[in-house]
């Protein structure tokens, strides 16, 4: 009786096993023991307690116990994919480094996009800075370029690095907000630290909230060098330009997204890769040498600065292509390790404080996280070309030194040798001074650059700054807090400062904030530096929701598709049930998704196909109405047939405007090119 039950309990789960045997896939442990029954613990009787000695229970729950490993305590949440560098021509003359050798060559990369703030369970489009981490395999060792979506950042000194994210994470009383900044200990924080104004100014802009990881740039954010054989020293600054453009969504639609997809830059940048839509970014730099260092008003070591690209141009020398995605997301996206201290011969450091302390910490960190010293063996992090060490033992070493000889120098001519001539060589750059804990004076000026990214923004992109401030300050409970930030303002620009007073309700006459630096009032706004200023030409990689009915039109339908492949863009079909719908004549449509499913804000440019008999119930249905109503104020482009009924139940049939367009075969083309505008401005006045 119990054999039976035994078997009836497995069910399915014996013909699995059957085929496994079958194909000669057979379950083992982890020490490649064969597993006889994967379904039942080994006990006394069939109700009896289980067995100390079933060593194959307590090897799965053990390993189960242990999956996890410390999230990262910044970047937590991220996402990584595999591609390769292209090098367009030869740097050899101002650096060895090989991977800018040779024209044409590609260097293996991985990529890390992340959140900073939020935990690694929060939501994608978190108001946040995005980490912009590459790992390049070239054939000297693993280069990381660890950088993030924003040129500049909060602080310029790494020892204030804890307070910042102490200060930004959850409050330790409580846990919470999360993945968010919108609380009184981070505006406290940031409000007493001058230096992080123009950070604010960024954070608060619609680079916080892109619309997806393939429409936004990269920086290295520090000066770096570039060293050339014969010893020749050139500043330089890392960006990385998207191909597809920028692009970011607004606040109301990232709050729905995250509602609706909390995954949705991942799963944007997941589906592109899998359709072969791979995302390209250049490389480009910005090259400068002493005398420039010297004359230039701001310090180049300071990492809340910029070089505006109007004084030094971008030379771009590269193309990264991202083209595969992981195997297994632990096994490479989350045991992946990044340090910046990681560069090759002809990279080297400078003596910018931010980047000092990131060398030092990372590797400690990546200690912690990953259990020991040997987190360099797992294949993620492992370089690409041949390497040779003494190094040995340690937690999870799993390669040592062969042989009898573990050290160097030695007389046996055994084991790998120093190179002077093809190792890596620290710039001999002159040092002196006193030990003193202080800063460089032209770091002082905290307000011009900040000015500067405000005037370089559209009226409306001033305006997202502005909604963006009074946002994140009404949720701070202490009033003094919100006196204390608003009063940075008028020493950035008058008319933001006034904005955000009013917005926030503040009566008491707010007293600019003293310093010790006079804001430049003779800055020229940077067009590299707006969003709005640098649309997309295409629609290529964007997306299209289009929401159908039975009996909707065929030769509209079938020309709608090809204009929007051929645009190299993607479409959905969404419907009010996912088996779809028949068309007028006849044939049967699949659906992507569900209407509830499918909100207008996971969308670029959204579609209502209908006809005159079924529109006047998809009316009545409400997510239809809210799809309609969210694409409308959005500013989105709307095609549509058939489709005034809902438009009238939705009060939208006389606001209808250019970026509404009715649907036939002749405006099908128009449609698609009015979705490279992305969104239509004025339809908000």
């Amino acid at each position: 009786m119990m054999k039976k039950t035994a078997k009836t309990l497995l069910g399915s789960a014996g013909e699995a096993h059957q085929i496994a045997e079958d194909e000669g896939s057979i379950l083992t442990t982890q020490q490649g023991i064969p597993v006889s029954d994967d379904q039942n613990s080994l006990k006394i009787g069939g109700h009896g307690p289980i067995l100390l000695e079933d060593f194959a229970l307590r090897e799965k729950l053990f390993h189960f116990d242990h999956e996890r490993i410390p999230e990262r305590v910044v970047h937590a949440r991220g996402f990584g994919v595999h591609g390769f560098f292209e090098t367009y021509d030869s740097l050899s003359d101002i650096t060895s480094a090989d991977i800018f050798q040779r024209a044409g060559e590609k260097t293996p990369v991985f990529v890390r996009f992340s959140t900073v703030a939020g935990n690694k369970g929060s939501s994608d489009l978190a108001r946040d800075v995005r980490g912009f981490a590459v790992k390049l395999y070239t054939k000297q060792g693993n280069w990381d370029l660890v950088g993030n979506n924003m040129p500049v950042f909060f602080i310029q000194d790494a020892i204030k690095f804890p307070d910042l994210i102490h200060a930004a994470k959850q409050e330790p009383d409580r846990g919470f907000p999360q993945a968010q900044t919108a609380h009184d200990n981070f505006w406290d924080f940031i409000s007493l630290m001058p230096e992080s104004m123009h950070m604010i100014m960024w954070i608060m802009s619609d680079r916080a909230i892109p619309r997806s990881f393939r429409f936004m740039e990269g920086f290295g954010v520090h000066t770096f060098r570039f060293v050339s054989k014969e010893g020749k020293s050139t500043y330089v600054k890392f960006h990385w330009k998207p191909k597809l453009g920028l692009q970011s969504v607004l606040w109301d639609e990232a709050v729905k997204i995250n509602g609706a997809d909390p995954d949705f830059h991942r799963r944007d940048l997941w589906n592109a890769i899998q359709s072969g839509n791979f995302p390209e970014w250049e490389l480009g730099v910005q090259l400068f040498d002493d005398a420039f260092a010297d004359a230039f008003e701001y310090d180049i070591l300071d990492a809340t600065k910029i070089i505006p690209e109007e004084v030094i141009p971008i030379r771009y020398i590269g193309k990264m292509v991202l083209n595969r995605c992981v195997d297994n997301f632990f096994a490479e996206t989350e045991q992946a390790a990044f340090c910046t201290a990681n560069i090759v011969p002809g990279i080297d450091f400078t003596n910018d404080p931010l980047l000092q302390g990131r060398n030092f910490s990372y590797l400690d960190t990546q200690v912690k996280r990953l259990g020991g010293p040997n987190f360099t063996h797992l294949p993620i992090n492992a370089p690409k070309c041949p390497f040779h060490h003494f190094q040995q033992d340690g937690h999870m070493a799993m390669m040592n030194p062969k042989g009898r000889v573990n050290y160097e120098p030695n007389s046996q001519a055994i084991g790998p040798r120093e190179s002077p001539k093809k190792g890596f060589r620290t710039y001999p750059a002159k040092e002196n001074g006193q030990k003193l804990r202080e800063r460089s004076e032209k770091f002082g000026d905290h307000y011009s650059q900040a000015r500067l990214f405000y005037l370089s923004q559209t009226e409306i992109e001033q305006k997202h700054i502005a909604d963006g401030l009074i946002f994140e300050l009404s949720k701070v409970e202490n009033p003094k807090i919100r006196e204390r930030m608003v009063s940075h303002l008028p020493n950035i620009d008058k008319k933001l400062a006034d904005t955000v007073t009013e917005g926030l309700g503040i009566k008491n006459k707010v007293i600019p904030y003293e310093h010790s630096y006079n804001t430049s009032q003779k800055l020229k706004p940077s067009k590299a530096l707006s969003i709005l200023l640098n649309p997309p030409k295409t629609f290529i990689g964007r997306r299209v929701g289009i929401l159908v009915t039975d009996a909707l039109d065929d030769a509209i339908f079938d020309a709608l598709i090809h204009s929007i492949e051929k645009e190299k863009a993607t479409y959905e079909i969404i419907a009010l049930t996912v088996g779809g719908v028949q068309t007028k004549n006849g044939n049967f449509l699949s659906a992507h998704q569900k209407l509830e499913g499918a909100p207008s804000v996971l969308y670029d440019a959204v579609v209502i196909l209908s006809s005159s008999k079924e529109i006047l119930s998809l009316a009545q249905h409400p997510s239809a109405r809210q799809f309609l109503t969210d694409a409308f104020t959005h500013l989105k482009c709307i095609g549509y047939w058939n489709s005034q009924a809902l438009f009238e139940e939705t009060g939208i049939l006389s606001k209808l405007d250019e970026g509404c367009i009715e649907l036939s075969k002749e405006t099908v083309n128009q449609f698609v090119l009015a979705c490279r505008k992305m969104r239509f401005w004025t339809r908000k006045t």
